[in-house]
């Protein structure tokens, strides 16, 4: 498969549709140094019908599927995946800002993955129902059925990983998916696409729809959609799970946070310090789960400071392919405008201490880079509870310390908000951790280290951060509706219709 930077149409009946009807076009463009790099036309909603139509065509077929057969096929998958995993993650990279050294370990791997882990489940009996004997006479059986044709809304920080992390289950459960990739970064959605179809995934079970919240708002009314999964930010997951429910439709929404993480008082400074950067830094902050809130204890502050400022100089931005970087830009201008506000605001409006970074670019970016959508890794301290910064999710590098006396006080801080998708604790006395883990409100959570997210762990959050959960045993029963049988096998029918 040749990975090029070519022009991107609706994808259905196993190829793109150039000639299929479209509603103008957008650019993609390279968040590193602000250049297009392709046209994306938008699917208007005629061809949205026709990638519909495509699914639900191929639904009997796949559906019928032995999942052992569905299994193999998606293991073809999962090899070409990590053949191509450099092509694809340089595909990442351009699209999505990140560098070169991440997407190549992380994105498509973790995809891959995934992708693995339910084609395994499925091809091991994961779609069992279970039966009982209820009397002499009778039993029941119950199975699991496919929900039919599925709407994927993707996001724009980890492309092709939530694509992946969508259609894994989706496609092994026996459902066929059209896929809406983000407009922000669209260029992984046709490659997913071919890898599909030449594993031997058959035309229609796998379409790919481009545009912005229009089309994912004319795919989740659409009638023929049976479920709709979303990634992204609270205010439209709102809005895509509102209409989906008033159609009936099965939903699945993994949305924002402004996730907690708790530094006991026992933690080893160096330790913290390195969670905290991981959970703050890392794919530039723009990362959903992110421990932007950092509860260090007030006598631990200083020293916490000190070892952050000295770290800080190992986040490296520069050439995404330079193997050193480890830092890249926003994904696009609206984002970086939207950070550097949240970052001035931070500064003038609720007075935090500015500890390192602020509003300009990086220092010593190439001349080739400079117009690209870059911004300082940022850390507010003294920060209070009822700060802009503290309070929204800004979804970039802007990490806020608050200080605090007591553990009972910091879980209650931490639990003072409406989201609730992740939290962390780091400590070396392991049953603390366990017992502040236990008390915090938050559908994920990590134990001194923050992001791992296997395709083992089911993931999802509480509050407004999310309904359901992905990956994990629980995340393919989001994919299926129960069919439950009872079987009378005495002979006769209890009826109260008889002669008297």
């Amino acid at each position: 498969m040749a990975f090029k930077d070519v022009d991107r149409y609706t994808f259905y009946a196993g190829q793109p549709q150039p000639t299929a009807e479209s509603s103008g076009h957008f650019e993609s463009i390279d968040p590193s140094n602000g250049e297009s790099t392709c046209k994306i036309y938008n699917s208007s909603p005629k061809s949205i019908d026709a990638a519909i139509q495509s699914a639900q065509s191929a639904f009997p077929s796949w559906s019928s599927t032995p999942p052992v057969e569905r299994a193999r096929i998606l293991q073809r998958a999962v090899a070409l995946l990590r053949k191509h995993n450099d092509a694809l993650a340089r595909v990442e990279t351009i699209d999505t800002g990140k560098p070169f050294s991440e997407t190549s370990t992380v994105d498509i791997v973790t995809g891959a993955d995934v992708l693995e882990y339910f084609a395994n489940l499925v091809g091991s009996g994961g779609l069992n129902g279970e039966s009982f004997r209820l009397r002499p006479d009778a039993m029941v059986y119950t199975s699991k059925e496919p929900l039919g044709v599925c709407a994927g809304i993707g996001a724009w920080n980890y492309p092709i990983q939530i694509a992946l992390w969508k259609s894994a289950p989706c496609l092994a459960a026996g459902n066929c998916m059209v896929y809406k990739p983000s407009e922000f970064t669209p260029l992984h959605a046709e490659y997913l696409a071919g890898l599909y179809r030449e594993a031997g995934v058959p035309d229609g079970v796998f379409n790919v729809v481009y545009g912005a919240g229009d089309v994912g708002a004319y795919l989740t009314k659409h009638p023929t959609i049976a479920k709709v999964s979303f990634t992204g930010q609270i205010s439209t997951g709102k809005k895509v799970a509102g209409a989906a429910a008033g159609e009936m439709k099965y939903v699945t929404m993994e949305l924002g946070g402004k996730s907690p993480l708790v530094v006991l008082p026992d933690a080893a400074v160096d330790q913290a310090v390195d969670v905290a950067m991981m959970a703050n830094f890392y794919s530039t902050g723009q990362v959903c789960t992110n421990g932007t809130r950092v509860f260090v204890p007030r006598a631990m502050k200083t020293s916490f400071e000190r070892v952050l400022v000295e770290k800080m100089k190992y986040v490296r931005a520069g050439d995404l392919f330079n193997p050193a970087t480890n830092f890249g830009p926003l994904s696009s201008r609206v984002h970086k405008d939207k950070v550097i506000s949240y970052i001035k605001h931070g500064v003038a409006s609720d007075k935090a201490t500015l500890l390192c970074g602020g509003p300009e670019p990086p220092t010593g970016l190439p001349a080739a880079l400079r117009d690209g959508y870059w911004v300082r890794p940022t850390v507010f301290t003294d920060c209070t509870d009822d700060m802009a910064i503290v309070k929204d999710e800004i979804f970039g590098p802007v990490m806020a310390i608050l200080a605090y006396d007591a553990v009972d006080e910091a879980v209650g801080r931490a639990n003072a908000t409406d989201m609730g998708l992740a939290a962390g604790v780091v400590g070396r006395d392991v049953d603390a951790c366990h017992g502040v883990v236990a008390r915090l409100q938050a559908g994920i959570a990590w134990v001194n280290t923050w992001g791992e997210s296997p395709a083992e762990m089911a993931v999802g959050g509480w509050k407004q951060s999310g309904v359901g959960v992905e990956n994990g045993r629980k995340g393919l029963e989001s994919w299926v509706r129960n069919k439950s049988t009872l079987v009378e096998m005495g002979g006769s029918v209890a009826t109260v219709f008889s002669k008297l």
